[in-house]
């Protein structure tokens, strides 16, 4: 069903780079600050200061949520640098050498991550640990962290995952808000979406099975990118994969259709400390004021705040924790 009008992790890295802002709306580590550089000293278990690094992904929500982090602990004390690299395997290998302190992950992820890390390759496909549910997965997610010295705190409402959106003139046409009123046009659609997406569970083969969708075209036109939005918005795609947290959607004529079967799996937002920080109290509660707080739609809004607004991370972060009261 073509309409006729209306409409994630970068590549691998061989060092960590030091970035006081985080990365562009492209993936890119941009605004380097040498004066950044911590060591890491830690924090006392029961009075709030020390040397902490902040670490993580280099693209646009991590570097938010990175400043999100930085900001918090400095209002409650501490000195916070902050670390980026390209690719979790980097950053993980050197948040369990105790090279940076705490990264922002994504808990099904990082609990596939894990898995697969302890049972190897094919763990994440023939014995997942992640669920729909947030607290169960980042439950399960627990013992092979602690394996590695790493400590999950609680996840945030927050969660960016796997999101399908269309074109809302096309959605307020047909009355459509969830998968489920989609796959009950019964009409065969359009799919802008990845090369990888016939062959990963969580799309084409899952949406088929789950929703009992059909696709008469897949254009690999990529996660979330401005092709993928486009088509849908010109009407050459009926639906395009994008991120749930995707703050440019509004601006750009296109909605998420909510994942009603709970398809997508739980990629809540959740810090991961390593444990000889994670024994100072003072900095455990000062994160975990965040888990309560933050939504989905809040990290949408920032999102554009830097994407579409070109506002800078820190920026970004600072105004939102002042309105939440959190500094």
């Amino acid at each position: 069903m073509r309409r006729t009008s209306g409409l994630v992790a970068a590549g691998a890295a061989l060092m960590l780079v030091l970035t006081a802002c985080g990365g562009d709306d492209d993936g890119n580590t941009v605004d380097v600050e040498p004066g950044d550089t911590t060591t890491d000293d830690g924090g006392d278990p029961d009075t709030a200061g020390g040397s902490v690094t902040v670490g993580g992904a280099s693209f646009t929500e991590m570097a938010i949520m990175q400043e999100i982090y930085r900001e918090l602990l400095e209002d409650a004390g501490y000195d916070v640098g902050i670390q980026s690299a390209d690719n979790r395997e980097i950053y993980a290998e050197a948040l369990t050498g105790g090279e940076i302190d705490i990264v922002p992950e994504y808990a099904a992820t990082f609990a596939e991550y894990l898995n697969v890390e302890e049972n190897g390759a094919q763990a994440a496909e023939d014995s997942p640990i992640a669920t729909t549910d947030a607290a169960e997965t980042v439950e399960a997610a627990r013992p092979l962290a602690e394996d590695r010295g790493l400590v999950i705190l609680e996840p945030a409402e927050a969660a960016s995952q796997n999101g399908f959106a269309v074109a809302a003139d096309f959605a307020e046409q047909h009355g459509l808000q969830t998968l489920s009123d989609l796959a009950a046009l019964g009409e065969p659609l359009v799919f802008a979406t990845t090369e990888e997406c016939p062959d990963r569970p969580f799309c084409q083969p899952g949406l088929e099975s789950v929703y009992g969708l059909e696709f008469s075209e897949l254009l690999p036109l990529g996660f979330g990118s401005p092709q993928t939005k486009q088509a849908v918005t010109d009407g050459t795609a009926d639906l395009g994969i994008v991120g749930t947290t995707d703050g440019t959607l509004e601006g750009l004529g296109l909605v998420l259709l909510e994942d009603d079967q709970n398809l997508q799996l739980a990629d809540n937002l959740v810090p991961v400390l390593n444990e000889d920080i994670a024994a100072d109290q003072v900095l455990v509660d000062t994160l975990e004021q965040l888990s309560g707080v933050l939504t989905t739609e809040d990290l949408a809004m920032l999102n554009a705040q830097v994407d579409a607004e070109r506002q800078l991370p820190e920026d970004v972060a600072r105004g939102y924790l002042e309105e939440k009261g959190l500094i």
